[in-house]
């Protein structure tokens, strides 16, 4: 629904796809924290989550794109780190790798969740910052999630099986 709205406004500046976005955004981490402060969590949901943060992420980056909100080269590569983090976590569950999330993931997700927000509002400055530094501490967090993930490999910790 966000991306039917989104994508049918004239220039990206919206309202009401701004407020769908934050919702979905919102009760996506809603979810998350409430699961781990009651500790009712699930494996399913534990797989699940990082797979709809990072569709949101990508919606909301496909809008952007689409009415040339932001630099089109910054939103590749947010785009880009998702899909590759997609791909190495799932290689990591394939291949036993224990999957924790670092500080600068965990700090970089609500800027790079604002970026097109704030886009969406007609924010513009604030979007352009949001988005630089919610790219900077994703990149970092996937530099660090990749050094650990070859550390625990070379150390003999995870398995071999594809």
């Amino acid at each position: 629904m966000f991306l039917a709205v989104a994508l049918s406004s004239d220039d990206g500046i919206d309202a009401l796809a701004a407020v769908l976005f934050a919702v979905i955004g919102s009760a996506d981490y809603l979810d998350g924290f409430t699961a781990r402060l009651t500790g009712q969590y699930s494996r399913l949901g534990a797989l699940l989550d990082p797979i709809v943060d990072r569709l949101l992420v990508i919606s909301g980056m496909v809008v952007v794109w689409h009415f040339q909100l932001l630099p089109r080269w910054a939103i590749a590569l947010v785009v880009l780190r998702e899909l590759f983090m997609l791909g190495l976590s799932r290689y990591g569950i394939r291949h036993g790798l224990e999957l924790k999330i670092n500080w600068p993931g965990r700090l970089g997700v609500a800027p790079t969740m604002g970026a097109p927000f704030f886009a969406m509002c007609g924010l513009h400055w604030l979007a352009l910052i949001m988005l630089y530094v919610g790219l900077a501490l994703s990149l970092l967090a996937t530099f660090l999630y990749v050094r650990r993930g070859v550390q625990e490999l070379r150390a003999g910790k995870v398995s071999s099986s594809d």
